[in-house]
């Protein structure tokens, strides 16, 4: 089951059984931040390096059952943000002592919003959809000049 949590200005999503999340994040926001990167527009080219620097990140977190959960995410938040804005994105991640944060800061107002089912052989359409099932918590913060989607991952995914 998953749970649609709102705040001011933000949307959050929590997996069941995971832990209270506010709509603008849980407390990770204190954890240390372990990347971050800026990408240009439409440089689609930079997702394979961005794969593999959360891959080893995480790995090197200490949290290895995670990596393939924190690779495919990051990598459908920033390809989502290089396709659907007009603009850069900024990858963040962020590690605390049992959880990682990654968010994708770009520069655009709409706010994305998971898809309905899509034809069998379509190539788009899933990604957010995968970030709900996957994530423990997820949401979409307002920013000045845009907004941040924002995916959350315990120990075990």
């Amino acid at each position: 089951m998953t749970r649609q949590i709102r705040g001011t200005g933000s949307a959050g999503h929590q997996s069941g059984g995971g832990q209270a999340v506010r709509a603008t994040g849980t407390a990770l926001r204190t954890g240390r931040t372990a990347l971050t990167r800026r990408i240009g527009r439409a440089e689609l080219r930079a997702v394979p390096a961005v794969r593999r620097e959360v891959r080893a990140l995480v790995s090197g977190w200490g949290r290895p059952a995670v990596a393939d959960t924190a690779e495919l995410l990051t990598c459908e938040l920033v390809t989502n943000a290089l396709l659907h804005t007009e603009g850069e994105a900024v990858l963040t991640v962020l590690l605390g002592p049992d959880q990682l944060r990654v968010e994708v800061r770009d520069f655009a107002g709409r706010r994305p919003r998971p898809r309905g089912p899509r034809p069998e052989g379509a190539t788009g359409g899933r990604g957010l959809q995968l970030v709900e099932m996957l994530a423990g918590a997820w949401g979409v913060d307002r920013a000045a000049g845009g907004k941040t989607v924002w995916f959350e991952l315990g120990e075990e995914g």
